[in-house]
């Protein structure tokens, strides 16, 4: 998806979610570890959650902050090109799971926090950081729920 307004950076970043949930959701029934498996389902209902938040952003914005203009702010494509459906979290452990996750989190969380240093219309800059502060908020809460996964 070729990003050229804020309204599609909030199209992109739901996409985004969506596919993570989807492939953390495929991998969940196929990995061997009932505590892995576990991790799996429960990241794949956050982050079908969170790209649902995500999507209200898109009905409450204003018009004006969903139609600026991203190319003067965006100077790489979209990121997280490794997130391909490929079956790999079957395969892989607790541990690295979480670390790929939380990659996923800050790539978003470094172009949200890069974006609003360089908006320059307030509508458009209050806008992401209130989408920054979301991603803050959901990846905080991920890292405390897998904190207490990891406990167990």
């Amino acid at each position: 998806m070729e990003i050229k307004t804020f309204g599609n950076l909030i199209d992109w970043t739901r996409e985004m979610h969506l596919h993570l949930a989807k492939c953390l959701r495929e991998s969940a029934t196929q990995n061997s570890n009932e505590r892995t498996g576990a991790l799996l389902d429960y990241v794949a209902e956050h982050e079908s959650t969170l790209a649902t938040t995500v999507g209200e952003f898109e009905k409450q914005a204003r018009p004006n902050a969903l139609n600026t203009r991203i190319y003067d702010y965006l100077d790489h494509k979209p990121l997280i090109s490794s997130q391909i459906c490929d079956g790999r979290y079957a395969s892989m452990g607790f541990d690295d799971i979480v670390r790929d996750i939380f990659g996923f989190h800050d790539q978003i969380l470094s172009l949200y926090e890069t974006l609003v240093g360089k908006a320059e219309i307030e509508d458009a800059k209050s806008l992401l950081e209130d989408l920054l502060a979301l991603e803050q908020h959901e990846a905080k809460q991920l890292a405390s729920q897998i904190g207490r996964m990891n406990d167990i």
